[in-house]
């Protein structure tokens, strides 16, 4: 793990804290609002552009895993995530739709990170990243429509035009960059030297986003101090849950310790800079629903951790034999 991936959390915070602080300055308040979709929008770029698309067919080679992963991911954890808020955030409708829009997303980086780190199955992992992101990018505006519509107004068509520009925009660039590096026989430096310096500017720019959108919308935070506290219980009830689906699965169907460390990882780690960016194009008067997806990061980064650890002393203990 490198030293940005070790930290990531505090950088997060520290965009937090800089934002609310600049946020006090209303000049600054009023001229950095149109900045947050433009740095979100590099910012998934970089995310784009990692994503090898040609992993696409060998994920199907092992359907029985891939499809118990998307499964999980895209129709069990959307209808949990609503039944946690519906139990715990009926009286915060912004914090519910952010709370939906994190567990629809699975993440696409993250989750190699630690499945790497408790000893999974690493390559497995990665041939289900690009069905994970292409499925998300077709998924999120109907999970949005028909979970978070009955919750808060929803307007279509800024719904489907922040998808477009946000999501669809960056996405379509990374794929032609990346296909015309390709073509031109330059793989091997895109592989070698651009694409280890992406991380690092992608969490730059994720940074410069959310500080940015704290400083036009903090008041909302310094107003809801307690937000963090209503959103732990479903967040820890969250990886809780599916932890123990997760470990459920990989028995019944009688998964290795290194294909049961994937499944967990791919099926609990989620993708919150896909939706903030949603977020904050979609409901720019809503910042309570981009709040939830900046807590959410915060807490899953730690619990990521320790869940790592925990799976390590599973196998130790002999619950999980290794290969």
């Amino acid at each position: 793990m490198t030293l940005t991936e070790k930290f990531q959390s505090l950088f997060i915070l520290g965009a937090v804290t800089l934002g609310l602080l600049f946020g006090q300055n209303a000049r600054i308040a009023a001229g950095v609002a149109e900045l947050i979709t433009p740095f979100l929008m590099v910012m998934l770029f970089g995310v784009f552009i990692q994503v090898p698309l040609h992993h696409l067919g060998r994920a199907l080679k092992d359907f029985k895993f891939t499809g118990l992963s998307l499964g999980m991911n895209f129709i069990w954890t959307p209808v949990l995530a609503y039944l946690l808020g519906y139990i715990f955030l009926r009286q915060s409708p912004d914090l519910w739709v952010g709370l939906i829009m994190l567990m629809v997303t699975p993440c696409t980086d993250w989750y190699i990170v630690f499945t790497n780190i408790a000893c999974g199955n690493v390559p497995l992992a990665t041939v289900q990243l690009p069905w994970k992101l292409l499925l998300q990018l077709l998924l999120l505006p109907f999970y949005l429509l028909f979970l978070a519509g009955a919750l808060v107004n929803i307007d279509t068509a800024v719904l489907l035009s922040s998808v477009l520009k946000v999501l669809i925009i960056p996405f379509l660039s990374a794929l032609a960059i990346r296909h015309a590096l390709l073509g031109l026989r330059l793989e091997t430096w895109l592989e070698e030297t651009v694409l280890p310096k992406v991380p690092l500017w992608q969490l730059v720019f994720l940074a410069l986003a959310i500080m940015a959108m704290f400083a036009a919308k903090g008041g909302a935070l310094l107003q809801n101090p307690a937000v963090m506290l209503q959103l732990l219980p479903p967040l820890f009830l969250f990886f809780i849950i599916n932890f123990a689906v997760g470990q459920g699965i990989g028995r019944v169907f009688k998964f290795s310790y290194e294909n049961v460390v994937c499944f967990n990882f791919t099926t609990l780690a989620r993708n919150s800079p896909l939706s903030l960016a949603i977020a904050i194009s979609a409901f720019p008067d809503r910042p309570l629903i981009a709040l939830a997806l900046v807590v959410g990061p915060l807490i899953e980064l730690p619990v990521l951790a320790l869940i790592a650890q925990l799976l390590l002393l599973l196998r130790k203990k002999g619950y999980w034999p290794a290969l």
